[in-house]
């Protein structure tokens, strides 16, 4: 069981620095992300009638267009991580998902580069 929670902490304890874990801030209210959430799905259903993980093939590019800037970020992230046809769409869903929690009806690079470094710092492939 050590050698498990090692595995696992070790992906995310050497991101935080002392100071991050000392500066004061207190997390998100388990309420106001409950809300968030809520909200979400809310605008999901009411977009495309189903949540972004449902999403796939003309609904997906629908719901997930990308412009100007998050489109040649995308472009360039597609060639540099090798992303094959599903880690693409799971990247695509993964950043509507993070706007759709930000309020925001497009897909902004913020957005974008999150969901990209979720799936850099989780060390999934292509």
């Amino acid at each position: 069981m050590h050698g498990t929670f090692t595995h696992l902490t070790g992906r995310i304890l050497p991101r935080l620095t002392r100071e991050e874990l000392r500066d004061g801030r207190t997390a998100e209210p388990s309420r106001e992300v409950r809300e968030r959430v809520t909200r979400a799905r809310e605008a999901q259903t009411g977009r495309q009638g189903s949540p972004n993980c449902s999403l796939s093939g003309r609904m997906l590019r629908a719901a997930c267009a990308l412009r100007g800037d998050a489109e040649a970020l995308f472009s360039r992230a597609i060639d540099r991580m090798g992303l094959s046809g599903r880690g693409h769409d799971r990247v695509l869903r993964v950043a509507r998902t993070v706007a759709d929690l930000s309020g925001e009806e497009d897909i902004a690079v913020e957005h974008l580069a999150e969901a990209l470094n979720y799936r850099r710092s989780y060390g999934v492939g292509g």
